[in-house]
């Protein structure tokens, strides 16, 4: 049997739904994040004022996967460039496709709102990550560097 499979916006009510894959993300990345951080990134996505969006891989009607992105300026172009901020799906549905699917779904996001680039981060030793980002986008070369205040 084949899974229904839908991606589309996370509702300003689906907030218990989206918890446990953020909080899945934030595990992952061995991140913490104190509660009032987490409550501005949800009223940003449903703000519509703000840049932010989140869309999500459901399966047979179950959030099952997120990613959350934004648009951005860039002294490079005239358009925005979308940055594809955290991605995440559930270990129960690995292997469904969804990865694809939401990065699919903000290309088409993006290039319909005028950016004319998506890029995003990954860590060096993500591999299962990276043998899908390799088949779907271009590996720019360049390092990040940082400084946390």
């Amino acid at each position: 049997m084949t899974a229904n499979v839908e991606i589309r916006a996370v509702g300003a009510d689906e907030r218990a739904a989206w918890e446990p894959l953020w909080q899945g993300y934030l595990t992952f990345y061995k991140a913490k994040l104190a509660p009032e951080v987490s409550d501005v990134a949800w009223a940003r996505f449903h703000d519509p004022a703000e840049p932010m969006f989140l869309l999500g891989a459901y399966v047979d009607g179950a959030l099952t996967g997120i990613v959350q992105f934004l648009y951005h300026r860039s002294t490079w172009t005239p358009g925005d460039y979308c940055y594809l901020q955290d991605l995440f799906v559930a270990d129960t549905a690995r292997g469904l496709g969804l990865g694809r699917k939401l990065i699919e779904a903000v290309y088409v996001a993006a290039k319909a709102a005028g950016c004319s680039r998506v890029h995003w981060l990954t860590q060096n030793d993500n591999a299962q990550a990276r043998l899908l980002y390799d088949r779907i986008a271009d590996d720019s070369g360049f390092m990040q560097y940082r400084k946390v205040f």
